[in-house]
């Protein structure tokens, strides 16, 4: 007997490898052997391909089928082979061309009666396949819509097992099926609204203006009702629309996440507001086996916001220290190292005390200073210091009301206007850099006579450098917020008011 030939995707996080299926039909008693390191969800796939392949009207031999997952040495995990191990098996019997089912890449879970089920992660395992050279990918009616934004492949979708196989040859009549779609879930609620809805705290505006022109992270520290969700939920609106390798990334890690793309790219830059018991797996990723984007992932390109942040687990913060410097996300099993992309703009608020009333003018705090220390204390120092912005809220008066009816005020269309035109700026003076934004520059440029700003403008910054009021590495971070803020005004290079101003966003909140 030939041995038959099918090539399926193994995917650790968003990387992809091909697995080639090999199947052996032997003239021994009957048997199904699945090996090469499969998982306890892919060693399942014994009864459920029989099973579908009876249903379908293309059985297996009642022989000996040996199927090798290849390389042996990679885990596999998932059920996602189904289709791949039915196929090569039905092209080791004859049922199906060799040749066929050879040069194709089939993706996809069986069900008993041989119907495609979906599979979450159809988008980062058709572009590994993109990759590796394949041209044709078999997947399941319902992961059609979402594997066809891959350019330069072609998807071919099947509803059944038994619809794979005419199409690799077999004689048989169609049997009209109705495809296994992917729950839709419910449509998010558009709550960014418009910047123009931000009543009082013009320093907080303007500050949320800085962070979407230079990519930088935002602590705002304020009473509950002062407005701080409300500035945070308008940050992506502000920010440019994303590139198509961009779109497709966000939509390769959201299809990972078990969200399928729906209506073509979104070039709205995502936004991930975790609850605050989320656990650091939630906020970063994990699990057993296929290794899932967490919210830190997800909000790749765009905003991560985190409500109530003293609330979050100390571990669950911490884990976010290394990815707001590498920009990357790591999640190391066995079986390997799993990566995504962690480019977000990370947005903290938090209330001044537990109960959230200290320095308001209508509310009395009785928390202890003791209380206080340990409440805001859970943020740690190290995670601040990552923080480029901080900035103080205040609940608005009733004078601020009236005044803010009778006046026009900053609308998002106008603010991402001035925020388009700094990024161009920065995109020039960065252009044959590996940086894109000015949060990203690295600390030796802004300090070369390159990014340097003008002659004396660094005093008050110095100053408080030697009198230990900030680090290092703050040091650098306020010198990109003064590129940023230079970029703003349209000038060429920070001078001191650029610093100043820089070091006041540093260091606003008390």
């Amino acid at each position: 007997m030939a041995i038959g030939r099918a090539h399926a995707i193994s995917l650790l996080g968003l990387e992809g490898a091909v697995v080639e299926i090999e199947a052996d039909i032997s003239s021994n008693l009957p048997a199904f052997v699945l090996i090469g390191l499969p998982d306890a969800a892919l060693g399942e796939a014994r009864d459920r391909v029989r099973s579908a392949a009876g249903n379908s009207g293309v059985p297996l031999p009642s022989r000996k089928l040996t199927v090798n997952l290849s390389p042996a040495a990679l885990p596999k995990h998932g059920s996602g082979f189904d289709l791949g191990i039915a196929l090569a098996a039905l092209a080791a019997d004859g049922q199906v061309s060799a040749d066929s089912v050879a040069r194709v890449v089939h993706l996809g879970e069986l069900g008993l009666d041989g119907r495609l089920r979906p599979l979450a992660g159809i988008l980062p395992a058709v572009m590994a396949a993109v990759r590796a050279g394949f041209d044709t990918v078999l997947v399941p009616a319902g992961n059609a819509d979402e594997a066809a934004l891959v350019p330069g492949v072609r998807v071919v979708p099947v509803v059944s097992l038994r619809d794979a196989a005419i199409w690799h040859g077999a004689e048989l009549e169609p049997i009209p099926l109705e495809a296994l779609m992917p729950a839709v879930p419910e449509p998010a609620l558009d709550e960014s609204g418009d910047l123009a809805d931000v009543i009082g705290n013009p320093d907080a505006v303007e500050a949320m203006q800085v962070a979407a022109a230079g990519g930088h992270h935002v602590y705002l520290l304020g009473p509950p009702g002062a407005g701080k969700t409300m500035l945070a939920a308008r940050l992506p609106g502000l920010l440019p629309e994303l590139s198509a390798e961009q779109a497709l990334e966000v939509a390769s890690i959201r299809s990972l996440a078990g969200i399928p793309a729906r209506g073509g790219l979104s070039t709205r830059p995502p936004l991930e507001a975790p609850h605050h018991t989320a656990s650091a797996a939630a906020i970063v990723g994990g699990g057993s086996g296929v290794i899932r984007p967490g919210a830190a992932a997800r909000a790749a390109h765009g905003v991560l916001f985190l409500d109530e942040a003293p609330e979050f687990a100390p571990a669950a913060l911490d884990a976010l220290r290394q990815p707001l410097e590498s920009g990357v996300i790591s999640i190391s099993r066995a079986a390997g190292t799993a990566r995504f992309p962690a480019r977000f703009q990370l947005v903290l608020a938090a209330n001044p005390c537990p109960c959230g009333n200290a320095g308001t003018r209508d509310g009395e705090c009785r928390c202890t200073p003791l209380a206080v220390r340990r409440y805001l204390g859970r943020l740690s120092g190290p995670l601040l210091d990552r923080v480029d912005i901080r900035m103080d809220v205040h609940r608005i008066t009733a004078a601020q009301l009236r005044a803010a009816a009778e006046s026009p005020r900053l609308d998002t269309a106008a603010a991402r206007r001035r925020i388009l035109t700094a990024r161009a700026a920065a995109a020039e003076r960065l252009a044959g850099t590996p940086w894109r934004v000015n949060a990203e520059v690295a600390g030796a440029w802004l300090r070369s006579p390159a990014g340097a700003p003008v002659r004396g403008a660094t005093e008050s910054l110095d100053r408080a450098l030697e009198r230990g009021g900030i680090t290092m590495r703050g040091y650098d971070r306020v010198l990109r917020l003064a590129w940023t803020l230079c970029d703003l005004d349209g000038t060429s290079r920070p001078d001191a008011e650029h610093v100043g101003r820089a070091l006041y966003l540093r260091k606003a909140a008390r």
